[in-house]
């Protein structure tokens, strides 16, 4: 009988399983019989020793019933010793002691052995139809009602495997797909019972044997079945408990802070928090360095604050409109925002990133998304086998059973090119979806039997038993990292309020919620147990409950005492209230209310460029970023309009080409959109020159395409080197064939129709409110080239009152001079044209001088496509004074080339003079002493009104 049993265990090993071959005329023996049902999980495995006698039986009645190996096996062992000797050697191995060897009782120990094994393999099949799985104890946690009868659920059900009462207390022989024995190979009748009633029938309900291979199986069983398996330490349980107060205690907060919010809280399952850190926690042990999680409304907040980390005190400022929202995006309900956050897990000392996916209100649509996002993680890092990377999906029971996308996704998880090498999915299972109870919601018993179809094993538990739970997920995590593939909790629990806050469950699931309103809360109950049991005591708990109350307090403190979390921008945004408060704007503020507006019209609006975010001179401020925790910032313009499209501010690369490239590409996708690329210094735009050139100059003409980018190249010249000076306009500026007379008086929108792009050199904040709006208005969308000035960013003089900017206001192409010298225009000796900050300085200087009857300073604030009209209205107003252009550039770089042939054509007779900087190579001189006499000397020439006289053109 030794090599009998010798050889059963060599073949267990290597699964090299025997089988009768059918004859004509005899019985052969079947080796599935009362044997697992799975072709890939062996008989004898499932039968042992009771498998080897029936063989032996088999081949005693006819040789030819077995294999010729069985055949050939059991003559050498007759060979050996008589037949009588193995018959009692194979008798005292299943009765543990000496009997009588009648043929007929012998078949009684055969029979009573093989039914004790088919017992065992009901509970493993069938054992969790009865476990205790609900928390309220007055549903099931499938929709099956019925007690399975091979269960022995009573003493009458003995009779059903043959078996009586007295049968109880004999022994019996273990089978090798058992480890209920631990290191027993014999138990009692009642134990055995008892023993898998605990593994299987408790708080814990395994379904696993529809799996289809053998080691899977045996795993599975000896971690719910080795006796004493779930034990933890106290020091575990001490961690548990903690994890537990701060679930419980968060969702408690905001109850009471904000009893009328949405929150869809997680009260009912608060044991989600340490069962998510559990799985984190294992997982970590193992190696994974990054985790990738996805789930519904329910329990998000929680997981974000507890799991994921998120400062309490973001959280809490999407709670209160009088606080500033912490984050970015167009401003999703809270319970669908998701985030990304790099910690070192406390277990483990190790890093880990967890990201936690943005989830609409479709629950299940994430569930593909997470997936791919772990397989680009995988596939980026080298990470051939899903050792570093992982996923974690939640799930709702309802969504689960009812969503098709969460079938399509179990069947991409083994897919060559999709797997992510095993998800752990866990179900929050309410045992309701809102109120559609689970008879009128799923066919199947389970919310979870959908992950059958892919072998996934299947874990339900208790959510009230803290403990089952942390097993079940510590399981769940080495199944995970020891075949790399899927496994589903199911945590099954209940809701403590309604769909949401503001829900009255009471209406549609009465008997439930009657029992909810009686049941006591598991941190409660939980805690109860543990000080029972010494592992804590009472004052230790109050402790622990405090530390995390005081940690919320002081979150909030936090959020209420410091003004947007930004203090270093209190004196700036305080000016910016100050300006609203008098209706007036200076630079930034006229962008910021441009943007506003077009964002709240439906329109994005995308800016991009090198430190566009701040502003190169920190005018800007389009992100603010918290003094004090690094990586915390707030894009205030995505949070003004309850429905308003999404503001993009983005610094970019060291880079010009390719980010102009990249913008202008970004452009052609949408004709409603602003797309505004700025340069960070005059000259910086040189290196994105092959754009301008290649598509944007040559864009209507060459490739017949509209495209509506934006670009900001600062203008001006105030001393600084060559580097930083101001783009160079010539390179934006086409000539014209345009003749006035071809045209009614207003032509603008033909020549905007025949123009490749427009030139913009504003110099108030009104006009540019105003030409960042029109690029959008505009009937045919063109690149438009926008010079902004540096040194009017704060200049006082250039501020525009919010009269320029209401309803009825446009953009000006020209702005006339509105002093003196208009009211007698037939006095003026001299109009100065100009354009941008140079203005400014022509101001002062005509002040000072006392010219202001004599001399008209006329804006261009439109250069390309030339104003004709309005500039003919302003030089037949001005009949008897001769025409200046003034610029800040040298002659051969700015705007003089351009806009001389421009007024031949207004007014052919009469020259325009030049008054600016001598011709140069450098666009600017970069010491400052030179620059400021260049500025003096063509101010003096501006002024002078006999510099002309006596001069040929």
């Amino acid at each position: 009988m030794s090599q009998l049993r010798s050889l059963a265990g060599a073949l267990r090993s290597s699964s090299q399983w025997m089988r009768g071959q059918v004859g004509s005329g005899r019985r052969v023996f079947d080796p599935r019989r009362n044997c697992s049902s799975g072709a890939a999980e062996p008989s004898l495995a499932a039968c042992s020793s009771s498998y080897v006698v029936e063989m032996y039986y088999a081949w005693l009645e006819d040789h030819k019933n077995v294999h010729e190996s069985w055949d050939a096996y059991f003559r050498n062992a007759q060979a050996s010793s008589s037949e009588e000797t193995g018959e009692k050697h194979l008798s005292a191995l299943l009765q543990g002691r000496a009997m009588s060897q009648t043929p007929a009782m012998s078949e009684k120990v055969v029979e009573d052995h093989l039914a004790v094994h088919t017992l065992i393999r009901a509970y493993q099949v069938r054992g969790h139809h009865v476990a205790r799985l609900d928390p309220l104890g007055i549903l099931t946690a499938d929709l099956d009602s019925f007690v399975p009868s091979d269960l022995i659920t009573s003493i009458d059900k003995l009779g059903s495997y043959g078996l009586e009462e007295s049968d109880l207390d004999k022994s019996f022989q273990l089978p090798l797909t058992t480890f209920i024995g631990g290191n027993e190979s014999t138990l009692p009748l009642r134990e055995i019972i008892h023993r898998l009633e605990t593994s299987y029938c408790g708080h814990t309900g395994v379904e696993f044997m529809f799996i289809n291979n053998m080691e899977q199986c045996q795993w599975i069983r000896q971690k719910f079945e080795t006796p004493g398996i779930m034990m933890f330490s106290d020091r575990e349980k001490r961690t548990l408990l903690a994890r537990l107060v701060r679930s419980t205690r968060f969702e408690d907060f905001l109850a009471r802070k904000w009893s009328s919010e949405k929150r869809f809280g997680l009260e009912g399952c608060e044991v989600l928090i340490p069962a998510l850190k559990m799985i984190i926690d294992k997982s970590s042990e193992a190696g994974i360095e990054s985790v990738i999680m996805g789930m519904p409304h329910r329990g998000r907040l929680n997981v974000l604050a507890n799991v994921v980390r998120k400062d309490l005190d973001q959280i809490f400022c999407q709670f209160d409109p009088k606080l500033e929202a912490a984050d970015e995006g167009s401003g999703d309900v809270k319970y669908h925002l998701g985030m990304y956050h790099e910690r070192i897990n406390r277990e483990t000392d190790k890093n880990i990133t967890l990201s936690l996916m943005a989830n609409p209100s479709h629950l299940e649509a994430v569930d593909p998304v997470v997936q791919g996002k772990t397989k680009a993680e995988q596939f980026y890092g080298g990470d051939t086998e899903g050792r570093r990377v992982m996923s974690i999906l939640m799930h709702g029971d309802a969504a689960f059973a009812g969503q098709g996308v969460v079938y399509e996704t179990f069947h991409l998880s083994e897919l060559p090119s999709y797997t992510t090498h095993g998800t752990i999915h866990v179900v929050v299972n309410n045992q309701i979806g809102f109120t559609t109870d689970p008879r009128m919601a799923r066919s199947s018993p389970y919310p979870t039997d959908v992950a059958r179809v892919v072998n996934a094993p299947i874990f339900h538990v208790n959510a009230d038993d803290p403990e089952a739970v942390m097993y079940v997920c510590k399981v769940a995590a080495e199944w995970r990292n020891t075949f790399n593939k899927d496994v589903v909790i199911d945590l099954v629990c209940y809701r403590r309020f309604g769909h949401n806050e503001m829900d009255e469950p009471m209406f549609t699931q009465p008997l439930m919620y009657k029992q909810i309103r009686k049941q006591e809360h598991v941190l409660k109950k939980y805690a109860d147990k543990l000080i029972s049991e010494g592992v804590v005591t009472l004052q230790e708990f109050e402790v622990c409950v405090s530390l995390y109350g005081n940690l919320i307090t002081v979150s909030l403190c936090k959020h209420l005492f410091h003004s947007c979390c930004f203090p270093g921008l209190s004196r700036i945004l305080r000016g910016r209230a100050d300006m609203v408060a008098k209706r007036t704007v200076d630079w930034a503020l006229a962008e910021y209310v441009a943007f506003g507006s077009l964002l709240k019209d439906g329109i994005h609006v995308r800016l991009s460029g090198q430190d566009v975010e701040r502003g190169t001179f920190s005018h800007r401020h389009h992100v603010l970023h918290d003094q004090e925790v690094d990586k915390r910032f707030c894009i205030p313009m995505n949070h003004l309009w309850p429905n308003q499209a999404l503001y993009t501010v983005c610094n970019s690369s060291l880079s010009e080409y390719g980010v102009l490239g990249f913008e202008l590409g970004f452009a052609m996708a949408s004709p409603n959109a602003l797309v505004c690329w700025e340069a960070q210094f005059g000259d910086f735009q040189n290196t994105a020159q092959c754009i301008i050139d290649q598509f944007i100059s040559a864009g209507q003409a060459k490739w017949v395409r509209h495209n509506g980018i934006v670009l900001l190249l600062p203008h001006g010249m105030e001393g600084m080197g060559p580097e930083h000076s101001s783009a160079r306009p010539e390179r934006f500026l086409q000539m014209s064939k345009d003749d006035p007379d071809r045209y009614p008086v207003n032509f603008e929108v033909q020549q905007l129709y025949d123009c490749n792009w427009i030139v913009v050199n504003c110099s108030t904040p009104a006009n540019y409110f105003h030409v960042l709006r029109r690029q959008i208005l505009l009937p045919f969308r063109k690149p438009l080239i926008i010079f902004t000035p540096k040194s009017l960013l704060r200049l006082p003089e250039a501020r525009s009152s919010f009269d320029e900017m209401i309803t009825g206001t446009k953009f000006l192409r020209i702005i006339p001079d509105g002093g003196p010298a208009s009211n007698h225009p037939e006095k003026v000796k001299r109009v100065i044209f100009c354009t941008g900050k140079v203005y400014y300085e022509l101001a002062k200087e005509r002040k000072q001088l006392k010219l202001e009857e004599d001399v008209a300073i006329v804006r261009l604030e439109q250069i390309s496509p030339f104003p004709f009209d309005l500039i003919k209205a302003e030089v037949e107003k001005y009949s008897n004074a001769e025409l200046i252009w003034c610029q800040e550039e040298h002659k051969n770089m700015g705007y003089y080339d351009y806009i001389r042939p421009h007024f031949l054509t207004v007014r052919s007779k009469n020259p325009i003079w030049y008054v600016g900087r001598d011709p140069a190579a450098a666009p600017a001189t970069g010491n400052k002493f030179t620059h400021l006499a260049e500025l003096k000397r063509f101010l003096d020439t501006a002024f002078n009104l006999e510099a002309f006289k006596g001069r040929s053109y």
